[in-house]
């Protein structure tokens, strides 16, 4: 065949072979991008739109999440007898806090090593402690509204929880964390004022004190209201967190209140940069029995919540800095359970009000491996001895016990962003 007509053929050939490849791409190309769509909205997750918007993502920068944690080894006596060994997660609190603009703030921390059912009065979670907001409408002034930490004063209960190895009784037995309202006024760096007005309690009044309450019935306005004043004196040597608190309860047959007064005063002596000691002292006079305790001690003779309790607690705290990544510490208390009965016992001339002392006493070793973590290792050993009045053995059977325990473990607020 001759050259030219050859080289004609596969001109011509190569034309057609382009034309049907065009053809097929216009054909198949939609099919294709159309097949592409649906798999994108059949199965490719990312194509969807990210949970936070883009344009929000730029206030995850004001805000934080925390990981409270106690995690501990413990080998547990009961009246001086071992009586076992476990690890037990003490705490684990998660927490997230942040900023929503230059005035509005956020904090959110809930408990996870408590049972999560709903209360009945403020409608949320025991196990959450805060979830509230705060406004700043000055530099000095604030308000928040939410479920908030109860500013009850003293140091063991304004510590954060996690580095707290055993609370004495008034804290332990109370609701530490109530909805309401709170205001805040900071005239210097050396005064901080706080104001509250809270519900009284998270239950309701036959959940907290019982079906059979004989003597008294619920308040209808069953609030709270706290005053809190933390002063530093002395150019810091001295650090207060002061307060007094009403908790409108209950009322009696003649319609007249039922109310605890609670005052706590806590004190912080810094004696040198090693050496540093806190005095706590509590006082809670309870016309109704709120903390419990000598009710609980009582019940077999008197199944109700009794009147007339008082509660008075003295906790210290010694803290010492041996080296530069160690600290001694030392915890001691006193909790002190008095009864006024003759409003439930008339029969009752000899006066006696004692019901119990209960001891404590926490000595600790605190390791801080990292400068730029705060997370501590310890060991210690936490004992308590609880001693009952003669008038409480005779008349309500009570005896005497303690407990104790050796724990090895570690405690840090985790910053996880």
């Amino acid at each position: 065949m001759p050259k030219g007509l050859l080289n004609n053929q596969q001109t011509i050939f190569m034309k057609l072979i382009i034309r049907i490849q065009c053809l097929l791409l216009f054909l198949f190309v939609p099919a294709m991008l159309w097949a592409q769509k649906t798999e994108r909205q059949m199965g490719d997750t990312t194509y969807y739109k990210t949970l936070i918007p883009e344009t929000k993502q730029t206030l995850l920068k004001n805000v934080s999440m925390i990981a409270n944690m106690n995690f501990a080894f413990r080998n547990e006596f009961t009246d001086g007898k071992y009586s076992g060994t476990r690890f037990k997660n003490e705490q684990f609190r998660l927490e997230f806090r942040g900023q929503i603009t230059n005035k509005v703030f956020f904090r959110f921390r809930d408990r996870y090593t408590r049972a999560q059912t709903s209360e009945s009065v403020d409608n949320l979670s025991r196990s959450t402690d805060m979830a509230f907001i705060r406004v700043d409408v000055s530099k000095k002034f604030s308000f928040s509204a939410g479920k908030m930490c109860a500013d009850w004063g003293g140091w063991e209960f304004d510590w954060n929880p996690i580095d707290i190895y055993e609370y004495s009784d008034i804290v332990e037995y109370a609701d530490n964390f109530l909805t309401g309202v709170g205001f805040t006024y900071t005239p210097s760096k050396q005064n901080q004022w706080t104001f509250q007005v809270l519900d009284s309690r998270t239950k309701t009044f036959t959940e907290l004190y019982g079906a059979n309450q004989p003597n008294f019935t619920e308040s209808k306005a069953p609030l709270a209201f706290v005053s809190n004043w933390r002063g530093v004196l002395l150019d810091g040597k001295i650090n207060t967190i002061w307060s007094y608190s009403l908790f409108n309860e209950a009322q009696d047959a003649n319609g007249k209140g039922a109310n605890m007064n609670y005052i706590a005063l806590g004190t912080e002596f810094l004696i040198s940069p090693k050496f540093r000691f806190i005095y706590d002292f509590k006082w809670s006079d309870e016309q109704l029995d709120r903390t419990g305790i000598v009710s609980q001690t009582v019940y077999n003779v008197y199944p109700y919540a009794v009147a007339k309790a008082r509660y008075i607690g003295h906790w210290l705290n010694f803290r010492y800095k041996v080296a530069p990544k160690v600290d001694l510490t030392m915890v001691a208390m006193l909790d002190i359970a008095q009864w006024n009965n003759s409003f439930n016992d008339p029969s009752n001339t000899t006066g006696e009000t004692h019901i119990r002392n209960a001891w404590g006493f926490i000595p600790a070793v605190e390791y801080y491996p990292w400068k730029d973590l705060n997370m501590k290792f310890f060991v210690n050993y936490i004992g308590r001895v609880y001693q009952y009045s003669d008038y409480a053995k005779q008349s309500f059977g009570a005896v005497d016990s303690s407990n104790g325990r050796i724990t090895i473990g570690f405690i840090s607020p985790l910053g996880i962003f």
